[in-house]
């Protein structure tokens, strides 16, 4: 990979053609990419393990990876990301785009792909459960029914919408669990119908872990929904939306840098939209770990420095 202080040139750009709007115009993302100077190589994503295997294969030639695809296939290439230390840029092609959004990366495509081009790099945190990496959310409970009922054809259709009409359909058979959540030396018995452990900022399409988090705030978002049936849940869903679900007594949150989940039987950790582990769950999280292509500021904004080096992607 290139030296720290020189804008990346290489480029390799890996478009998931399943996601939901993954036939983009390839050529004309290429087109935008070469304009600012970038030479761009084209790979296909695969699956989980041969994403990773492709950055890693090109990490030595390759300054900047560009992945477009939804939250799933972004953190499909969150350990190879991790490993090799190569800057990201996101063209956001799923339903969500949860960590785009949580960015302020532009949904079009080809605005996505001007950002990687030229925006500045920001460094972000990356969550980790069980040796699974998410940028977004991890949670167990109600998210999974919601993943296993939200269907590609589903996605296509509805777009966003989906996750409600899904959704609906999931709370019909919500079924309360009794978890034992050991953060900052307290064990928490609780009997939930989700908790949900956050890294970023935004997810579910649009709900918000918690209203101060930040991605590159170095902390855990954890969070138990306690309802005693079904019909308390559409109560609650402004204050998801806001992050402001805390301040009710239904919910119990915490804030730390791990956190450790139990369950009376094992069960199913979702991860950024994507089944990839089980309880128990042992969750942590690494300060700065990545770095993303973001916007630059808004003409007389002033920048809000953060951890990260922030430099353009290119020159």
């Amino acid at each position: 990979m290139a030296d720290a202080g020189i804008s990346p040139r290489r480029c390799l750009l890996m478009v998931n053609a399943k996601a939901r709007s993954g036939r983009c115009d390839v050529e004309a993302i290429r087109n935008v990419l070469q304009e600012h100077g970038l030479s761009v190589r084209v790979a296909a994503t695969g699956g989980r393990d041969e994403m990773g295997d492709v950055i890693r294969a090109h990490a030595a030639d390759t300054d900047l990876l560009i992945v477009g695809g939804g939250d799933g296939t972004i953190n499909a290439a969150a350990p190879a990301l991790m490993e090799t230390g190569l800057p990201l840029g996101i063209l956001p092609l799923g339903t969500a785009n949860d960590l785009a959004r949580t960015l302020g990366i532009p949904l079009d495509p080809l605005q996505a792909a001007e950002v990687a081009a030229t925006g500045r790099l920001r460094r972000i945190d990356v969550g980790e459960v069980n040796g699974v990496p998410f940028f977004n959310v991890a949670s167990i409970g109600l998210s999974v029914e919601l993943a296993r009922e939200l269907t590609r054809e589903m996605k296509r259709r509805w777009g966003v919408l989906g996750y409600g009409i899904a959704a609906l359909r999931v709370l019909r058979r919500m079924n309360p669990f009794t978890a034992w959540i050991n953060v900052n030396g307290e064990v928490h018995r609780v009997k939930s119908v989700q908790v949900g452990v956050g890294n970023g900022r935004h997810y579910g399409g649009g709900l918000t872990v918690e209203e101060n988090a930040a991605p590159d705030d170095g902390r855990l978002d954890v969070y138990s929904i306690d309802v005693q049936g079904w019909w308390e849940l559409p109560a609650l869903y402004p204050a998801f939306r806001k992050g402001t679900h805390g301040r009710w007594d239904a919910v119990h949150t915490w804030d730390c840098t791990e956190v450790e989940i139990v369950t009376r039987r094992s069960m199913p950790v979702n991860t950024d939209g994507e089944i990839t582990t089980f309880t128990p769950a042992r969750f942590t999280v690494h300060p700065g770990a990545v770095l993303i292509a973001c916007p630059l500021p808004a003409s007389g904004a002033e920048a809000v420095p953060s951890d990260a080096e922030t430099r353009p992607a290119a020159a």
